[in-house]
Formats: structure tokens, C-alpha cells, sequence
């Protein structure tokens, strides 16, 4: 495994972070194929033993028990400060006022069973909270000892643009990292929101790596339990199937070439694009093997045009 400073922040993260929208109750959580307890645990630890420090959640992951069962295993098999934890706030009542941030952190480093959270997000922008309010909050959770960082999530990029410079302006904590929607069959950030990013030096975590599995098979749909019943991920890409399933077949083409999987071709790709951890949502222990391989291949610029060439305009989809 390969680690990295996330952004600005003092934290040394793994190249590959553990997304666990997948952990939890599944009967608190409209996505029926989350993995219960035992199962959550074998996953958690089997990252563990690949090297992957930097675990992510979200308060609203199964009604809390991802925090819970990701803060169970983290106990269990490692000392605390041997891994980085993010949470996120948004999808709760009074999104990111300062009262709903405040009560949000309290319940989420209590499910976690932690008293410092290494990574705070907010999940979306609010539009109906003033960016100053928003950003007090934060800081004072930072100066409060309760987070260390700061990290965004899918927005638009004048919005993320705003929020910094209320940061900087006003002398409060600035976000040190993105965690937005991209992959090779949708790269509308690279207009706005990542050049932004690379500016101010904030280190990409983007969600959905491999488009829920449409780049990670030649097959666009899979016999899975969530291939059937995710309808988030059919909303975002089975609309353009007819134009983005030709750059799944590049990527298998190169896979071929390079005698390996097409995981590791995508997760290659966003090595390749300077994304610092891909949040990977593992059902399976093989599908964080695949990922941690991916580090040991090196795409050519003339690899990655290949992969890019066929790519049109998408709506967008992630920021609010």
C-alpha cells in the first residue's frame, strides 16, 4: 500500500479508502444489499490487512450503523490512531446550520465510539444556511479538537470556490479535500470543480470510481443483488449506456493488454488523473485485492486519451 498527505492537512492516508455506504442495517437502509455486522467486520478487517487506513462513512449510511459497526471493527482490530475515520453531515434535519452540524458530530463520534473524528464532510452544499454560518461551524468543531480536517463532497465548483474563500477571508479551517462524482464515464468536474481543487491544492477522494461496476465489467449489468436493486446507480448511468458503453470496452481492451482486470485499468486511470484515494464501496474482499493492485500498473498519457477519447457531455448528476 501507498499513503499520502490528504491536501493540506497533516493526515497520511492510503491510496485506496474504504467506502462504507455498503455496512450496515439493511433494514434501515433503502439499499437491500448492505452487509450486516459479521460481514461488514470481515470486509473492515480484510482492508486492514491490505494496508488501507482511511476508512469513509456518513451519518446517514443505514440510519447510523455504518458509524456503528465501522466504529466496532476499528476497535476491535486496530488502535485508533492508526487509521483516518470520515464522516459526513447534510442529509439530516437543518442540513449544515451551525445547531444541525453541532448535534450531527455529537452523534456521529458517538455511534463511531471515538471523541475526535479524523475527517469531517459536509455531503452536499445548503443552500438554505449562509456559507458564513456553515463555516464557523466547522471551525469551531476543528478548534474544538472534536475533527481534525475538513472535506466537501459533490457541489458545484463556484459553490466550493465560495466556501474557501469564506475560509480564508474570515480566518477559518479551509476544506482539504473533495469527494465528488467521477470516473471515466462521467467526468463533468474536470470543467470546473477539480481545476478548483488543483489550485488549492485539495486532494480528490471521488465517489462511485468505477461508475457502481459499469467500468469494472464487459457486461454493462451484473446478476448482483445491487445491480438489480440499486436504482441510484441505474439513474446515473443506464440513461447513457448507448454512448458510454464503448469507453467500458476500451478499458477491457487495455486490460487485455496489460493482462489484468478492468478494476485495476479504472482505478489505474484515477492514479493516473492525480486522484489521491478512491472511495471504494467493497461488497467483497476480491474487490479491495483488485483496487490495491491497481498500484502496481502505470497508464501512458497515450493510455489514458485512449480512454478519454469517446467521452461526450453528461447531465449532471451529484451536485445539488
Amino acid at each position: 500500500m501507498e499513503y499520502v498527505k490528504l491536501g493540506n492537512s497533516n493526515l497520511n492516508v492510503s491510496r485506496i479508502c474504504l467506502g462504507c455506504m455498503s455496512f450496515g442495517d439493511p433494514a434501515k437502509w433503502v439499499h437491500e444489499w448492505v452487509l450486516g455486522e459479521r460481514e461488514s467486520g470481515e470486509i473492515i478487517r480484510h482492508a486492514l490487512d491490505l494496508g488501507i487506513n482511511f476508512f469513509d462513512t456518513a451519518n446517514g449510511y443505514s440510519a447510523g450503523t455504518s458509524e456503528e459497526y465501522l466504529g466496532k471493527a476499528i476497535k476491535n482490530n486496530v488502535a485508533r490512531d492508526k487509521v483516518v475515520l470520515a464522516s459526513k453531515v447534510y442529509f439530516n434535519e437543518g442540513h449544515l446550520s451551525k445547531e444541525a452540524i453541532n448535534r450531527e458530530i455529537d452523534g456521529t463520534l458517538k455511534r463511531l465510539g471515538t471523541d475526535y473524528l479524523d475527517l469531517y464532510i459536509i455531503h452536499r452544499f445548503d443552500y438554505s444556511t449562509p456559507i458564513e454560518e456553515t463555516m464557523e461551524a466547522l471551525d469551531a468543531l476543528v478548534k474544538a479538537g472534536k475533527v481534525r480536517a475538513l472535506g466537501a463532497s459533490a457541489m458545484y465548483g463556484y459553490q466550493f470556490y465560495n466556501m474557501q474563500l469564506c475560509a480564508r477571508d474570515n480566518g477559518f479551517t479551509p476544506f482539504v479535500s473533495m469527494q465528488n462524482h467521477y470516473n471515466p464515464l462521467y467526468r463533468e468536474d474536470e470543467r470546473e470543480l477539480i481545476p478548483i481543487c488543483r489550485q488549492m491544492n485539495v486532494a480528490l477522494t471521488p465517489y462511485s470510481p468505477l461508475a457502481s461496476g459499469r467500468v469494472a465489467r464487459i457486461n454493462w449489468e451484473a446478476d448482483t443483488k445491487r445491480s438489480r436493486t440499486d436504482k441510484v446507480a441505474q439513474g446515473k448511468y443506464d440513461s447513457t449506456e448507448d454512448k458510454d458503453r464503448a469507453i467500458a470496452e476500451r478499458i477491457c481492451e487495455l486490460a487485455e493488454k496489460y493482462g489484468t482486470t478492468m478494476s485495476r485499468i479504472t482505478f489505474a486511470w484515477h492514479f493516473y488523473k492525480g486522484v489521491t484515494s478512491p472511495v471504494v464501496g467493497a461488497t467483497k474482499a476480491k474487490y479491495l485485492d483488485d483496487a490495491a493492485g491497481a498500484l502496481e500498473i502505470r497508464l501512458t498519457k497515450e493510455d489514458a486519451d485512449y480512454i478519454d477519447e469517446l467521452y461526450v457531455p453528461h447531465k449532471i448528476v451529484g451536485a445539488i
